[in-house]
């Protein structure tokens, strides 16, 4: 039980690494895998239609307009590429990364936060710019705002536990990496 406690951060009452938080994130970040891929198929003509149970033409031309092809890559795909870092950087490590590899945690952070903001970017875009609307990208994008609050506060917990580091006189950079005699130093 006192090691259950020692991977609670100091000042929280719970343990934002536990597999109980993270599985849920990892499964809608396979979901959003999945739904970016198939978006990604038809974006990139290896199927010929998408499916759209509730705005008719809507996918098509949110789908095939200028700004999912603005990229070198179609925008399906670069999120099924983000929605593949989340769930691979949400397995790795244990139920104490928040404090032994902040690195893995911030990383995670990083590819959660931004993806769930260009989500919401392009769902504003749908509408005002084309009038029309997606409904596997409205899921998409869904998906992503929904793993944001969970992905956010292990990333602070990590953030805090570097700040703490920092003023112990450890090595922040080393901590980042998760050096085991920096760590030792940070009560």
């Amino acid at each position: 039980m006192a090691e259950l406690t020692e991977r609670i951060p100091p000042g929280w009452d719970y343990n934002p690494a536990t597999w109980s938080q993270r599985i849920p994130i990892v499964i809608l970040a396979l979901v959003g895998f999945v739904i970016a891929t198939y978006l990604s198929l038809y974006q990139l003509d290896y199927i010929d239609t998408v499916w759209e149970p509730f705005f008719g033409d809507g996918s098509v031309t949110i789908l095939n307009s200028k700004i999912s092809h603005i990229l070198p890559i179609p925008d399906a795909a670069l999120g099924a590429f983000g929605y593949l870092v989340d769930a691979v950087t949400g397995v790795i490590g244990g139920t104490y990364r928040w404090r032994k590899m902040p690195w893995i945690v911030i990383v995670f952070g990083l590819a959660v936060g931004p993806l769930g903001f260009v989500s919401v970017m392009l769902v504003v875009f749908q509408p005002v710019l084309f009038s029309a609307w997606c409904s596997l990208c409205l899921a998409s994008a869904i998906v992503s705002i929904a793993m944001i609050g969970p992905a956010m506060d292990e990333m602070l917990a990590s953030l805090q536990f570097m700040q703490r580091a920092k003023k112990a006189g450890a090595s922040t950079w080393k901590i980042f990496w998760g050096v085991s005699s920096e760590i030792e130093k940070v009560k």
